[in-house]
């Protein structure tokens, strides 16, 4: 983080050397909330040839899971001023790994959803805001107008995988993922289409860690007492590699392993 001028100082500090007030046009947050989540037997979309893979495997793990994307939606409460519902969608990249009848395994990715819905307070707002801001590679065409709502984020980690397992499809369950709602640039990111279930489905359960906020956008006075000069010099990067990399500290915690408690077993400590 580069070193700045003026860090802490004192309050009768500030006042004295404040030079000027200033407004600012920030995001406030109004409201905000933390949630875990544990996502059970949630349906994994397989392309045709993870679907293949699947229909032959003799059981299925799965390695890890990642965010894509995040789907966020802001509506008003009606009879409750000044409070939205905030629903959101995951969508998680599962990656997997299938035991073959052969004695050899298979890697294949698959896609799964999920819903949340949370109330925040938004507080309310009239106005209506308009930007000169514009679309990139749209011949300069400002952007739309923006209504009262207040803006929510979503704050997700890479979710734990607790669970995966192959069942049957019943003949009157259906499937629950809908290929026409998935967005084209999530698919993009699988190397094949998407195809409806057949006998199968694969199943994980995953455990989420998330923040939820609601901001709106306000203008605050501030007190202004100098620019922010970074202090620290760029460290250049022509300088010989080797000499580089014999500056970097030897890595000894790397080659250790470390116990339940965390603590490194070259030092010989162990949980109390």
């Amino acid at each position: 983080m580069a070193e700045n001028k003026n860090p802490y100082m004192s309050s009768r500090d500030m006042d004295r050397n404040c030079k000027d007030v200033v407004c600012l046009d920030v995001n406030k947050v109004f409201d905000s909330c933390k949630d875990k989540d544990c996502l059970e037997d949630l349906e994994v979309l397989l392309t045709r040839c993870g679907r293949e893979i699947v229909d032959r495997a003799i059981s299925v793990k799965c390695k890890s899971a990642e965010i894509l994307w995040v789907y966020i939606d802001v509506e008003a409460i009606p009879y409750n001023k000044g409070f939205y519902s905030v629903d959101i969608r995951f969508f998680f990249k599962i990656h997997c790994e299938a035991m073959m009848g052969s004695g050899r395994n298979m890697e294949f990715d698959g896609l799964a959803t999920a819903d949340k819905r949370v109330i925040l307070y938004g507080s309310e707002g009239a106005a209506k805001i308009y930007s000169s801001t514009y679309e990139p590679n749209e011949t300069d065409i400002q952007n739309k107008v923006r209504n009262n709502l207040p803006k929510a984020a979503v704050e997700v980690v890479d979710p734990l995988v607790l669970d995966c397992k192959i069942v049957e499809k019943c003949d009157n369950c259906g499937c629950c993922c809908d290929i026409s709602s998935v967005p084209d640039f999530v698919c993009r990111c699988f190397d094949d289409a998407f195809t409806e279930c057949d006998d199968k489905k694969l199943l994980v359960t995953l455990g989420v860690f998330s923040i939820v906020r609601i901001e709106r956008n306000v203008q605050l006075l501030m007190p202004s007492y100098d620019f922010c000069i970074p202090e620290k010099e760029c460290v250049s990067s022509t300088d010989d590699p080797c000499s580089f990399f014999y500056k970097i500290k030897f890595p000894v915690d790397e080659f250790f392993p470390t116990d339940m408690c965390g603590n490194n077993h070259k030092k010989g400590d162990c949980c109390q």
